[in-house]
């Protein structure tokens, strides 16, 4: 079976064909380049412009027509409202108009799941880090449970934000990773809470210290306070569940030094590092289809009625079915 997942929770238009085996057929990405951040309403319109073009650029590169396609998936939530139902109806219809299955997944599973395809991670601790999610994911009773998160803004979404008011444009994250090499360590307020992370005054702090110190300096402290907090808490998690595996995901994920923080706090612990390549750490609708696969491979029916979009769609209230 061929499944056509497609993902629309925020900046990032995808569509990708997967098959039943596993085998990534397609995977394209269009993306809403705005100059000041995401507006909701206008990266839904560059959604509802373009997903024609992306869904039919997936099926020319997976070689497959519509009619092939046995199951189509999208992403139900977290997000945000319009850029999801937009992806929603899409796949509404194409389910309606083909007479095949639909299933919406979560956004934050699929991540994790496309990274337990990608790579030879088995049962690991997952860093989920982007714009706008931050969270340590673990399996534990049958679900995928939070072990660590935000307890305001996401990582990548504090990454922006100091882009944006100090005139680096957006994204932030790549401007900020450049300029960091060249800096010299500044200290800036560290705020782990418990299992929890907070990046609201690290953000506040950083935009102040980027009026009286280089910002070169201002970006390396930036990066390594909030990575810090990140593997601070992935490997208390790691510790706390006993498992002996980290994968990285999230579009934050790119950044190297947050990989090679990973990988040396993975090292000391003796455990296995995994980041999937590129093109499957941001949002991507790859990771949606095969979600949808195991899903239904695992007995999951959605009605149409049971595709209403979820802004808010915990990690945690998904019953794991397929393992």
């Amino acid at each position: 079976m061929l499944c056509l997942g497609i993902e629309g929770t925020a900046e990032k238009l995808g569509a990708g064909v997967v098959s039943s085996e596993g085998r990534i057929l397609a995977n394209v990405v269009k993306h809403h380049t705005p100059k000041e951040g995401i507006h909701p309403r206008e990266a839904a319109q560059h959604h509802a412009e373009n997903l024609p073009r992306v869904i039919k650029k997936a099926l020319e590169e997976a070689g497959r027509s519509l009619d092939e396609i046995g199951l189509v998936a999208f992403s139900q939530g977290p997000g945000l409202g319009p850029c999801l139902r937009t992806a929603a109806i899409a796949a509404r219809t194409i389910s309606l108009s083909k007479d095949i299955p639909i299933v919406g997944v979560n956004h934050c599973i699929a991540h994790l799941e496309i990274g337990r395809l990608a790579t030879e991670a088995e049962d690991p601790v997952m860093l989920y880090v982007s714009g706008g999610n931050t969270q340590v994911i673990a399996f534990e009773g049958g679900r995928y449970r939070v072990f660590g998160e935000t307890l305001d803004i996401a990582l990548g979404n504090c990454l922006d934000q100091f882009a944006r008011k100090i005139g680096l444009g957006f994204p932030g994250g790549p401007a900020v990773e450049r300029l960091a090499v060249k800096g010299e360590f500044l200290s800036l307020p560290y705020a782990v809470k418990g299992m929890d992370m907070s990046f609201s005054g690290l953000l506040t702090a950083s935009v102040k210290a980027a009026e009286n110190h280089r910002v070169e300096d201002v970006c390396r402290g930036l990066q390594e306070t909030a990575f810090a907090m990140c593997v601070e808490v992935a490997e208390r998690a790691m510790a706390h569940t006993g498992k002996e595996e980290i994968l990285l995901a999230g579009g934050v994920a790119v950044n190297r030094r947050l990989q090679e923080m990973a990988g040396q706090m993975a090292a000391e612990r003796g455990a296995g590092f995994f980041v999937p390549e590129k093109s499957l750490l941001g949002d991507n609708g790859a990771m949606i289809a095969w979600l949808g696969i195991m899903m239904h491979r695992a007995g999951v029916r959605h009605s149409i009625e049971d595709t209403t979009v979820r802004q808010r769609f915990r990690t945690d209230e998904v019953e794991v079915l397929w393992r």
